[in-house]
């Protein structure tokens, strides 16, 4: 089999750094995509010395208009094809909308919605005619209901996992695995830059890629991380929308 190469999103940290560890080790490629340079290019140079395969650093900011057109291009001239494309970069804000930054809400949805969408449309129809491929879109357990003190977010996650799901169903004729990855409290920096507080037991982003993995593996079009985290997200389905809106509202208001 001909070695692949995976382009992950946000790959600096947290669930992208652990993705980029994992399929390192299973041999594949890596395209490392992120803001912080200095921080890919150290593990571009620690994961191929570890595993022995080709890493390249591409350094991008996801929340400019056609930046997943400018992340095309320099894969283009690298000559690279794209065969596991990991949607991972992504960020919340917690606070009332109406206080909010308007300006870093646009952002969050360039980066959580706009870019996620951007990536996928330059990468998947080389997919499609290879019929082989694989797409991980990382969403959220919030995508499951709405979640008051971090509108945006939760809408943005609704958004990611929507999309997922029917691009699942699209590209099986094709060949091409779609997955929506739904995480819930993972120890990252995500609570700190979202100034949000945590609940729950947090996860680990070495438990957050295995679960992906697997379901991968599964075939599955979606899948929540964690058992307390997959029987949470089955209750917006039973109880009354506004009672899910105010207990998730709860969980997410921002502590003074």
């Amino acid at each position: 089999m001909a070695k692949q190469t995976a382009l992950i999103t946000g790959a600096s940290s947290g669930i992208g750094e652990e993705f980029a560890r994992r399929l390192a080790g299973q041999g594949m490629d890596l395209i490392l995509v992120a803001r912080s340079r200095a921080k890919l290019e150290e593990m571009a140079a620690t994961l191929s010395s570890q595993f022995g395969i080709t890493a390249h650093v591409i350094t991008a900011d996801l929340s400019a208009e056609r930046a997943a057109k400018e992340v095309s291009r320099q894969t283009r001239e690298k000559g690279l094809h794209v065969d596991f494309l990991i949607n991972n970069a992504g960020f919340g804000s917690a606070g009332e909308f109406v206080h909010n930054d308007a300006e870093q809400e646009h952002q969050q949805v360039m980066v959580n919605v706009t870019t996620v969408v951007d990536m996928i449309h330059e990468y998947l129809p080389a997919m499609v005619e290879k019929r082989s491929g694989t797409i991980i879109n990382v969403a959220s357990l919030v995508a499951f209901q709405p979640v008051p003190h971090m509108a945006v977010y939760g809408a943005t996650k609704a958004f990611v996992l929507s999309l997922s799901e029917a691009l699942w169903e699209e590209n099986r004729k094709y060949g091409v695995k779609v997955l929506g990855l739904c995480p819930g409290a993972t120890a990252t920096n995500f609570f700190e830059v979202a100034k949000a507080p945590s609940f729950g037991k947090l996860r680990s982003p070495e438990q957050v890629v295995s679960t992906a993995l697997r379901a991968l593996q599964q075939g599955r079009s979606f899948v929540v991380d964690g058992a307390s985290n997959a029987i949470s997200s089955t209750l917006p389905r039973i109880l009354p929308r506004k009672v899910v809106a105010k207990v998730a509202g709860n969980f997410a208001k921002p502590k003074p």
